[in-house]
């Protein structure tokens, strides 16, 4: 039988208030308090709460804090992404960024969702649909990645948009809901 934290992963029906990711998620938030803490010139100690809280990470990952996330160790996170002021993380299931990636201030990447029908929803259950963005993508700030998005190598997302849909490479996509606009082949 599968833990809630393996459902949970699967994105499968599992229960947040499992034992063991509420104390997940507490140990998150005092990794997070503590690099939100820490001054800009304190390379060494950002670097070593960086390891802890986001463990599948290059590590020349650059975080502005503020920075959330619910887990940190369900992301994978390629070289020299770059995350700017107040981003926020739920990866509940998986989050996967291609290296070079940057997101604007505010960005914010969603896994977690819930059961539309209110019945499923007022059990407490939960589920999450991984996300996956490539190589060189920009996300705009206050953009919004919803669950089981796949963004492709090197896609500009615009400021403000709300990715619903897939995204192919090579394009810009902007808007609510987030749409093509033009490509950006060379």
């Amino acid at each position: 039988m599968k833990t809630e934290k393996e459902k949970m992963v699967a994105g499968d029906m599992y229960d947040p208030l499992d034992k063991q990711l509420v104390e997940d998620r507490l140990q998150t938030r005092l990794l997070i308090k503590a690099l939100n803490e820490t001054s800009e010139d304190n390379i060494t100690e950002r670097s070593r709460i960086l390891k802890d809280l986001v463990p599948n990470a290059a590590p020349d990952l650059w975080l502005q804090p503020p920075f959330y996330c619910d887990y940190g160790y369900n992301m994978k996170i390629g070289e020299r992404v770059f995350f700017n002021f107040n981003c926020i993380v739920l990866d509940v299931a998986p989050v996967t960024i291609g290296s070079r990636t940057m997101f604007g201030p505010n960005a914010q990447v969603y896994t977690a969702t819930h059961p539309l029908n209110h019945i499923e929803r007022s059990s407490g259950l939960e589920y999450a649909k991984p996300i996956v963005i490539g190589e060189d993508v920009w996300i705009g700030g206050s953009a919004v990645i919803c669950p089981g998005v796949t963004i492709g190598d090197r896609s500009v997302i615009g400021a403000g948009s709300v990715v619903t849909k897939d995204i192919p490479p090579d394009v810009f996509a902007a808007g609510n809901p987030c749409k093509v606009i033009r490509s950006l082949k060379q």
